[in-house]
């Protein structure tokens, strides 16, 4: 499943691309209804590249034919995000502590400038999840996660930056 999701945070671009690459950002977020809150397993910096590892659970109650299938309690994954500074951009790609086989995703954020005092984040991705007749529903699920996160994450940014 491919998807694409835009953010916009009110601070400027370099100062949120700055702070989405420490490690103090995700200590500060919270999780929401879907996603529980991130857990960042390590950082290391080479110049104007950072790469973080973060493990993250989704929370959210899923349907019979889901849970059937797979455990809600072991669906974790750590995000490994290399942030390049110098190009405001960053490959991200999800590793599942359980069901390897069953799940894939990786994808691209790019910050860019709009106006002086706001960012957009544009995100892009492929998921793809393997489950008999619950893919679709699990894929849904996922990136609906995601994008509640984001949403409710911009205001999260926002007060980190003190605006």
């Amino acid at each position: 499943m491919r998807f694409d999701l835009t953010q916009t945070i009110a601070a400027p671009v370099d100062e949120v691309a700055r702070a989405y690459a420490s490690a103090e950002l995700y200590e500060a977020l919270g999780g929401n209804d879907k996603l529980g809150p991130p857990d960042v397993l390590d950082r290391s910096e080479d110049g104007d590249v950072v790469t973080l590892r973060i493990r993250y659970q989704f929370v959210a109650d899923l349907s019979p034919a889901v849970t059937a299938v797979v455990d809600p309690r072991k669906l974790t994954w750590v995000e490994r995000s290399v942030h390049d500074l110098a190009t405001r951009s960053v490959a991200v790609t999800l590793h599942p502590d359980h069901y390897a086989d069953r799940l894939r995703c990786t994808g691209a954020y790019r910050y860019s400038a709009s106006g002086d005092d706001a960012t957009v984040r544009r995100i892009d991705g492929d998921l793809k999840v393997k489950a008999l007749l619950v893919a679709g529903a699990v894929e849904k699920a996922i990136v609906s996660g995601l994008k509640e996160h984001l949403e409710a994450e911009a205001d999260d940014v926002e007060r980190y930056l003190g605006r």
